[in-house]
């Protein structure tokens, strides 16, 4: 009841405080840009499609930014969306479809399996989701693309981090000022991806 960030989330139209998570890390890292294609991973109840849908210009009439989640959602401007789990297998190529087929430049991350009460379980469970997330985005990423995740304290894998720094130039975590200090979750953000050579190189060393 008396956080700011919801109050300022109903003032501004965002669907949810969850919205100036992405802004504030947009800000610092500028991974949205005119123009850029965007695909927004467990977009439920749509508030980071918003965000990147003003920051990239996308309309209706020329969309740009896609959104999955299993959950409902109300239409968003300039956003096409689908209710589905991300994990099912034809839910990449629906998204990639939706965009024309084009590369993309941002895949963003917000996906959360409910927790389970045991820490060890609901940290593999992240995990997972963030692999699936990452694989994903270096299948379908245009050189120089972003890829933004959230993550759990216990950090993310070494080898998930190896395997990203491979791809991309930079890879830092990021706890954006909206985030709640008692909140455990921070966020992985991954700039610069060096394009699909490197992606078949590293799946022929596997």
């Amino acid at each position: 009841m008396n956080d700011p960030y919801v109050a300022r989330a109903r003032s501004e139209g965002y669907r949810s405080r969850a919205a100036f998570k992405i802004k504030e890390m947009n800000e610092k890292q500028k991974f949205f840009k005119k123009g850029s294609r965007v695909v927004d991973l467990g977009a439920a109840p749509g508030g980071w499609s918003q965000v990147a849908a003003a920051a990239v210009g996308s309309t209706d009439a020329n969309p740009l930014v896609v959104g999955i989640d299993y959950l409902d959602m109300d239409p968003i401007p300039g956003v096409i969306l689908f209710k589905k789990d991300f994990t099912e297998d034809d839910a990449p190529g629906l998204l990639i479809e939706a965009l024309g087929g084009h590369k993309v430049d941002v895949v963003m991350s917000d996906m959360a399996w409910p927790t389970t009460g045991h820490r060890a379980t609901d940290h593999l469970r992240i995990v997972h989701l963030i692999e699936i997330a990452a694989d994903f985005a270096i299948q379908v990423l245009a050189p120089g693309g972003s890829f933004v995740a959230k993550v759990f304290q216990g950090g993310t894998e070494h080898e998930l981090l190896h395997m990203l720094k491979r791809h991309f130039n930079t890879t830092f975590h990021i706890k954006p000022p909206s985030s709640r200090k008692d909140s455990a979750e921070a966020y992985l953000v991954a700039k610069g991806f060096k394009g699909s050579n490197v992606a078949e190189n590293a799946e022929e060393e596997r």
